[in-house]
């Protein structure tokens, strides 16, 4: 009986608590303006923090988390290229079967060398795409996932096949939206058939990384024996070589075989480059975290506005109100019930703006991602976040204005004008 006395009690003095705030709609409103503020500021923030955290695991996924990537360090003038000739060949097809010979956690590997073309037919809508010789092992290291066909098999990467992969940039540049298999591309002075396209894939945000997407992969046999790198005199023979490690392995120690093994062969010249995209996964993780831990800070300061804004006009509520609270004194009501009174008009402004807070915050997630191109996600986390801290300013910030209306003297109260 008395629990029900209690939640009927609780209730009429929500409904009480509503009225007051609805008799004071513009004050209230301009109240809950900090909380609304508060909470779209936070779901944003936290938004564009879970957009950048995906793209970053899609671009490490892409790269893959078994991989070990080499990269050669092209010359940059005659004289450079002079010097490290005298001690190092570069980065060369014997690289590639010394450490297929030695490095025993290899899975797959793939050399990997780059051309810019001349000429390519159909002219593109937009730049010329660049070509890519790899192996068919190429797919599996790096993940790709086919729009259509295929990828080249080992036979035709033997017989240097005139066959290629169309990144989606290049596919939609050279043949439009339509189906591009069985249509012939030409790239220089050789026709290449195309079996096969990519879905989009990820863009790295470095201003001096290829976009894969625009580019036409051949078998690494087929740029070898088919085309002629004219003007790429300062590269080495590889661009690169691109190798996947079997499950288990440790792909820090493995990367440090791979230098060693490098180093030997380069006479210690540093002409070439290790990455680890299991290491730029972390690095990416740490760099986030950091990144989101700051944007909500500088969100929640917006929160805290708010509270401050609250609790500013119940203190000016109590004020106004002084006489009305000499009278519920005199007529039995207690301190709880006063401080129950003020506590839940501060309660219910911060839980409705930040109801239409996350409203808000939805606006701005996509604001963002319209206006700047940025992913971003609205996560569950982010709005249980948000509304939860926007409710516990509500409950801090009305306790000391709640507390300071109940203790008022009623006989004082009843004289105020």
């Amino acid at each position: 009986m008395s629990q029900s006395v209690g939640v009927s009690r609780h209730l009429s003095d929500i409904l009480q608590a509503g009225q007051n705030l609805l008799a004071q709609k513009t004050r209230s409103i301009l109240t809950a303006l900090g909380i609304i503020f508060g909470v779209g500021a936070v779901i944003g923030m936290l938004a564009i923090g879970a957009g950048a955290r995906a793209e970053s695991l899609r671009f490490i996924e892409q790269l893959g988390v078994r991989n070990v990537l080499v990269e050669s360090r092209p010359a940059t003038s005659d004289q450079e290229l002079q010097q490290k000739r005298r001690t190092s060949p570069g980065l060369t097809e014997r690289d590639v079967r010394i450490l297929e010979s030695n490095l025993d956690s290899v899975e797959a590997l793939s050399p990997r060398k780059g051309l810019h073309p001349a000429l390519v037919l159909p002219k593109p809508a937009k730049e010329l795409p660049e070509l890519y010789g790899v192996r068919p092992s190429y797919a599996d290291i790096h993940n790709w996932h086919l729009a259509e066909g295929r990828v080249f098999t080992d036979s035709e990467s033997d017989q240097s096949s005139a066959v290629c992969v169309l990144g989606e940039s290049a596919k939609v540049s050279l043949f439009g939206y339509g189906s591009a298999l069985g249509k012939f591309v030409k790239v220089n002075d050789q026709w290449l058939q195309v079996i096969g396209v990519l879905q989009a894939q990820v863009v790295s945000g470095a201003s001096t990384a290829q976009d894969l997407n625009q580019v036409i992969f051949i078998p690494h046999r087929t740029l070898r024996y088919r085309f002629s790198d004219m003007g790429g005199y300062l590269k080495d023979e590889l661009d690169g070589v691109d190798i996947r490690l079997k499950p288990g392995t440790d792909s820090v120690e493995a990367s440090k075989v791979v230098v060693a093994i490098l180093n030997s062969t380069h006479h210690n010249t540093p002409d070439f480059a290790v990455t680890i995209p299991a290491e730029l996964l972390a690095q990416q993780q740490h760099s986030q975290a950091i990144f989101t831990y700051v944007m909500v800070a500088i969100a929640a300061i917006s929160l805290l506005v708010g509270g401050i804004g609250i609790m500013n006009i119940v203190l000016a509520t109590v004020l106004e109100r002084t006489r009305e609270i000499g009278i519920r004194r005199a007529t039995g009501a207690r301190r709880a019930d006063i401080v129950r009174q003020f506590l839940f008009e501060s309660i219910l402004i911060s839980i409705s703006g930040g109801i239409l807070g996350i409203a808000f915050g939805y606006f701005l997630a996509w604001l963002i991602a319209a206006a700047a191109g940025w992913s971003t996600i609205v996560t569950l986390t982010s709005i249980v976040i948000a509304f939860g801290v926007s409710a516990a300013v509500g409950l801090v910030f009305g306790i000391y204005p709640a507390r300071k209306a109940s203790r008022i003297d009623p006989i004082e109260a009843l004289r105020y004008e």
